[in-house]
């Protein structure tokens, strides 16, 4: 177990020369699918999975719409790859162990998905407390949330009434018990 955590803590490891050579949203495509999420691109119907088809093309052709990190080992250490994506609309979080509440701070308090990000799914993702619902308070754009099975909020109502009020145009739809 601890040499799994070891490796995914090296796939989340940053590498801005990269996100320097080939673009943030190649550099960031390239860390989602090493550790086991998909990206949909931007006028794409097709989710992208296997690493090496990922597409060549000019240097930001590609732009990541939408990220689904399913049973993914994204953790905190390797959201830089996020800050310089523009065109996020959709991210869904659902059993990702290394999720918690630092990692829904920093989504949080990234410029660009403030801006763009509109639909957010976290699902079975057992380290995510009240404390990071309540930092995604600065997702201006956020439409859609959608929470389930999160064990570890203890205060709902207050925490939803909150976030409801930091954000009136939100649909809040919860599956929690």
């Amino acid at each position: 177990r601890a040499f799994w955590g070891w490796l995914n803590a090296v796939f989340n490891k940053v590498d801005h020369e990269r996100i320097q050579a080939v673009g943030p949203d190649r550099a960031a495509s390239e860390w989602l699918l090493r550790c086991g999420a998909l990206v949909r691109y931007q006028g794409s119907p097709k989710w992208q999975q296997d690493y090496n088809g990922l597409p060549t093309g000019p240097l930001g052709k590609y732009k990541i719409e939408a990220i689904n990190a399913t049973d993914s080992c994204i953790m905190h250490r390797g959201f830089d790859y996020l800050d310089g994506l523009e065109h996020v609309t959709d991210i869904k979080l659902e059993k990702c162990m290394y999720i918690q509440d630092e990692c829904l701070q920093r989504l949080s308090e990234n410029n660009n998905l403030q801006k763009s990000l509109q639909q957010l799914k976290i699902i079975s993702c057992g380290n995510v407390t009240d404390k990071g619902i309540l930092a995604l308070h600065k997702l201006a754009k956020l439409e859609y949330l959608y929470l389930s099975d999160l064990p570890g909020i203890k205060e709902k109502e207050v925490t939803f009434r909150v976030l409801q009020q930091a954000l009136p145009k939100l649909e809040l739809e919860l599956d929690l018990e």
